[in-house]
This record gives C-alpha cells, structure tokens and sequence, in this order.
C-alpha cells in the first residue's frame, strides 16, 4: 500500500465514522461538530484528488459559514431532546429502507465498469503553474458563461422572493419621513404670544 493511499483510506474511514456520528449523536452539538469533521476529511479528500478549489470552497462556505451558524442555533436554542426522541423508532424501518437502497446504489456503482475501485485511474500529474483555480474560472465564463448567469439569476430571484415572503409591513408600526421633516417651517411649529407684563403685589 502507498502512502497515498493509507492516506485515503484513512481520511475515508473518518468520513464514515463522522457521518455515523451525525445520524447517531443524542446531543445536537455533538452532531453539528461531527459533520464538521466530516466536511473536514471531505476537504481533505478533494486536495488528495487536486481539487483544491472545491476543498477550499467547502472549508469556508460550509465550515466557516453555514455550520458556524448552524452550531449557534443549536446551542441557542432551548431544544426539548425528550421530545425530539419520541417517535424515533416509528422511522426506523422507512430509514432502513432507505439506507439499503443507498448502499445498493453505491456498491452497483464502485463495482459498474467504468467506476469500479482498479478502474478509476489515479489523477494525472499536473504541470508547476497549473492553477485549477484559475481553470474552473475560465470554464466558467468562457464555455458555461450563459449556465452561470443563468444560475445567478435563479439565486437572485430565490433571495428577492425569500425577503419578499418573510416581510410583513404592520400598521401600527411608527415611522419617520425624513422629506416631511426637512420641510417643517418654524412658522409650523412654534407660535410667539406677546402679552403684557403683569406686575404681582
């Protein structure tokens, strides 16, 4: 076995550990910290395959974003666990179900023709400038310019229609015009009375 491949399996046997600590973890912050370690090893897999750009793109959106955020809900959150356990084992068979189809599905696939594990060859050594950085970006706004604007456009509408969904404008909510303000006159709002001195005894 080579070293990059003890590497491999080994960062492999840690996203299956992890994943399973998601599924099975009873506290919520212990899941949210488990598929960070998964995305992690996921990362690292990526750079294993020269994929860096992805590996990095997942180290700070998911990472450094979405399960940040996730993990300050969950540990904000007053979360009810004996609640969230009642009914565990009514899914249990629809999940198993499930989890059997998947693994179907994987083994058909790693032992197909074309994708199984002394198929695959290994990634091809690249030349000392190469940047596959720099080459998703000329893919992308060179062959799939029009998918990519496409695309942007579709997330632009989701965003505009989300605000859209999640506003509620309320009537009683008190507001300021700041036009009206600057147009208020000293004549509007304050009145001089002249009245005669009166003396007190």
């Amino acid at each position: 076995m080579t070293f990059n491949e003890f590497v491999f399996y080994t960062f492999s046997a840690i996203l299956i550990l992890a994943a399973l600590g998601v599924i099975t973890a009873r506290n919520p912050v212990y899941a949210v910290l488990f598929l960070v370690l998964a995305f992690f090893t996921s990362a690292a897999l990526w750079m294993q395959l020269q994929a860096e750009f992805l590996a990095i793109v997942l180290v700070l959106v998911y990472v450094g974003a979405v399960m940040v955020l996730f993990l300050f809900v969950v540990m904000m959150l007053d979360i009810n666990l004996d609640r969230l356990r009642e009914g565990y084992w009514n899914y249990l068979a629809p999940a198993l179900v499930v989890a059997g189809v998947m693994v179907a599905v994987m083994v058909t696939v790693l032992g197909g023709r074309y994708f199984g594990f002394g198929e695959m060859p290994a990634p091809p050594s690249l030349p000392a400038g190469y940047s596959n950085t720099k080459e998703l970006g000329r893919l992308l706004y060179t062959d799939y310019v029009y998918p990519f604007e496409i695309a942007a456009v579709i997330l632009l509408v989701a965003i505009v229609a989300a605000i859209a969904l999640t506003l509620r404008r309320r009537r009683d909510t008190k507001r300021i015009d700041p036009a009206r303000q600057i147009e208020v006159r000293r004549e509007d709002r304050v009145r001089v009375v002249s009245m005669p001195a009166e003396k007190q005894d």
